[in-house]
């Protein structure tokens, strides 16, 4: 898909007022993260179960143990640029959630940005492309696949208006605009979701984590810029 020049100069706008102003670190402390609540990671409506917790070791924040939970901020975030690291194992399996409400599933009541190893999957599965990293989760494919596999990874997400922009190491993957996505979206259940046109422009922010095999993600240098 080609951008109009104005789209175009709004996220080079964008990137721009990032670059001259201060980011706000996400985990700057260690231990639970403050300002944050662990969900379940189908409806993030409801609490993980009591004692299960995402942690920062190191100025490093993994994933819950066990797996199927989102960390959710508290705070609602409308346009920002978000930047961080991550690392997943072989079987790793991650998202990060972009303005979604505090109901339902994420990746299908505001946005998921997929993170997940290729080796997750069944060897023989046929696996489409916006399913894998990169993605916005069943909705839009990346122009490339450009995840390192077992190495930190680096996100930088821009969110203006309809306008979305992921940089995944360095190379620019995504770009779309959500009123352009008019196709309807298949949940897990088969029931249909919204398409992306309809989604949220303001919600929280999160991380997922449904990694197997004992190797959870991992997530550092996670800051925030808001736009304004």
């Amino acid at each position: 898909m080609r951008f109009p020049l104005s789209l175009t100069l709004m996220l080079l706008a964008a990137v721009s007022l990032a670059d001259g102003q201060a980011f706000v670190p996400l985990f700057p402390k260690d231990g639970p993260p403050t300002g944050w609540s662990v969900r379940r990671w189908d409806d993030v409506g409801k609490p993980a179960d009591p004692g299960v917790l995402w942690q920062v070791r190191d100025g490093v924040l993994h994933g819950s143990e066990p797996r199927g939970t989102w960390l959710v901020s508290d705070r609602e975030y409308s346009d920002f640029v978000l930047e961080f690291e991550w690392k997943l194992g072989e079987r790793g399996n991650s998202g990060c959630g972009l303005r979604f409400p505090l109901r339902g599933d994420p990746a299908f009541d505001g946005l998921e940005l997929q993170m997940v190893d290729p080796r997750y999957y069944p060897a023989d599965a046929q696996i489409p492309a916006n399913e894998l990293s990169g993605g916005l989760y069943r909705a839009v494919a990346p122009k490339v696949q450009g995840y390192r596999p077992g190495e930190w990874n680096r996100y930088r997400i821009t969110c203006r208006g309809g306008l979305i922009e992921v940089v995944l190491n360095d190379e620019t993957i995504l770009q779309t605009q959500l009123d352009d996505q008019r196709e309807g979206v298949q949940r897990h259940d088969g029931s249909p979701a919204s398409p992306l046109k309809d989604r949220p422009r303001k919600g929280r922010i999160g991380f997922q984590e449904l990694s197997r095999g004992g190797a959870h993600v991992e997530i550092r240098g996670a800051r925030i810029l808001e736009l304004k």
